[in-house]
């Protein structure tokens, strides 16, 4: 059975990677070099390793069904399962590990709706969902680290150590808004008990705060619009993998 999405057709590759056609060869090129598509035991992958990788950004981009996915690669059910399981890994982002001494970041956590009941928890804006803390750098805005998805009634301040974040930065200048209170993060200034009003002096250094805090806010939103970030039906480390995977190819539109 031949499917009707395929990567030898370069016109579907931006509508479910977001990457130009040359880009999208070189991320398969080092998906190879890394193994992915290493002979293996067993019954052979049935499509190859550019359709695979094109299927699970495709599910992650549209949140299809894999009933409603598989036949549009020619596909089994149970084939388009392995290949999400298999790929999701390989293609989430690898965090980074050395910062410069100037490196300036930006954290922020957002809950991402999540079936699997073992992982998440119900929160104040759904009833289940995990907690991500995702960390760009200021001045690339490219995505350095995807903590560990918590529960989602864990609050900010409690997930940017336990996701692994906190580690993983080190004593690296980060920049975050008010609910990481006592972290140790830049945070905005806060009205006082008993005061209505902060001081125009701390009201002027919140300005600029806000606006170079807004870029997390940003791509965070743009993270968004792959729709399985809304309706995660993905089960154990699913919802990472996709978190991780789609923050990758984030970094890779912005090709710098």
């Amino acid at each position: 059975m031949s499917g009707v999405i395929t990567a030898s057709e370069p016109s579907w590759i931006a509508p479910f990677t977001g990457l130009s056609p040359r880009c999208f060869g070189t991320l398969v090129t080092q998906l190879r070099r890394e193994g992915a598509d290493a002979v293996r035991r067993g019954r052979p992958w049935s499509l190859p390793l550019e359709d695979r990788v094109l299927l699970v950004t495709a599910y992650w981009r549209t949140n299809l069904t894999l009933r409603q996915l598989a036949p549009l690669f020619g596909v089994s059910k149970s084939a388009a399962d392995r290949i999400i399981s298999h790929l999701g890994p390989l293609l989430a982002l690898k965090p980074r590990r050395r910062f410069r001494r100037d490196t300036v970041l930006i954290v922020d956590g957002t809950l991402v709706p999540t079936r699997d009941h073992t992982v998440a928890e119900r929160s104040k804006n759904y009833r289940y969902s995990t907690n991500h803390q995702v960390v760009i750098d200021a001045d690339t805005r490219r995505v350095v680290m995807v903590g560990r998805p918590l529960p989602g009634n864990r609050n900010d301040c409690k997930a940017w150590a336990l996701s692994g974040a906190k580690d993983a930065v080190g004593r690296t200048t980060v920049i975050a808004d008010g609910g990481y209170r006592d972290t140790g993060l830049v945070i905005p200034h806060r009205r006082e008990l008993g005061h209505r009003e902060l001081p125009a002096w701390k009201e002027e250094d919140n300005t600029p705060h806000r606006q170079v805090r807004a870029r997390v806010e940003h791509t965070l939103a743009g993270m968004k619009t792959w729709k399985i970030l809304r309706d995660c039906r993905l089960k154990g480390d699913g919802v990472h993998h996709a978190m991780s995977g789609i923050a990758h190819l984030h970094n890779l539109v912005l090709g710098r």
